[in-house]
């Protein structure tokens, strides 16, 4: 009997697995494919990462500086960029206003005289403050892609080296079974024979 509970769980552990081992495969093509969409993506716009005098406060040459000069391909120089370049220059033309602020302020110009300069000056600030915004969050969501495939890259080797361990487990778990019925077929009498005395 313990035999054919070790045989069961064994093979139970083998498709499992193969089921760790086909997850890892996947995992390893999100991690690639989002990769190389990332890096595809943010070259082909052909920024490059600031350097030197435009780099103006301390934050900046912070968070930017290791990445001065290199033409951005990758998620954490994406959001670099984003949070510290982009947010910061966005915030020097407002003073510090959201989008949406600047926004209610140009519809009341507007409003109250739309051919004001300073109905013209509200429109040209939301126009700036709509496109900086605009790619801050896609290039945000290129870092939030790119995490995304970084993790699916962890989640594939922990499948691998789960599949690779459940797999030595159940190799073990059929050894030990294929010993214990040998055990048990060299101890015990055949069916049928009769010890005597």
């Amino acid at each position: 009997m313990r035999a054919i509970i070790d045989r069961l769980i064994s093979w139970m552990g083998l498709v499992l697995a193969i089921v760790l081992l086909v997850a890892g495969g996947m995992l390893t093509w999100a991690h690639n494919f989002i990769g190389d969409q990332v890096q595809q993506q943010l070259s082909s716009q052909k920024i490059t990462m600031p350097a030197g005098p435009a780099l103006t406060t301390p934050e900046m040459r912070q968070h930017l500086g290791q990445y001065a000069g290199q033409p951005m391909t990758t998620g954490p120089q994406a959001k670099a960029y984003a949070d510290y370049y982009i947010a910061a220059h966005v915030a020097e033309a407002s003073g510090g206003k959201s989008y949406a602020q600047v926004s209610t302020e140009q519809m009341a110009a507007a409003k109250a005289d739309p051919t004001s300069a300073q109905t013209a000056k509200l429109s040209e600030l939301k126009n700036t403050m709509f496109m900086g915004e605009t790619l801050r969050g896609l290039l945000l969501y290129a870092y939030a892609f790119a995490t995304i495939g970084t993790i699916a890259g962890y989640a594939a080797v922990g499948a691998y080296v789960g599949g690779v361990l459940v797999l030595l487990l159940a190799g073990l778990g059929l050894l030990h079974a294929r010993r214990a019925q040998t055990a048990v077929s060299t101890v015990a009498p055949p069916l049928g024979t009769v010890r005597t005395a």
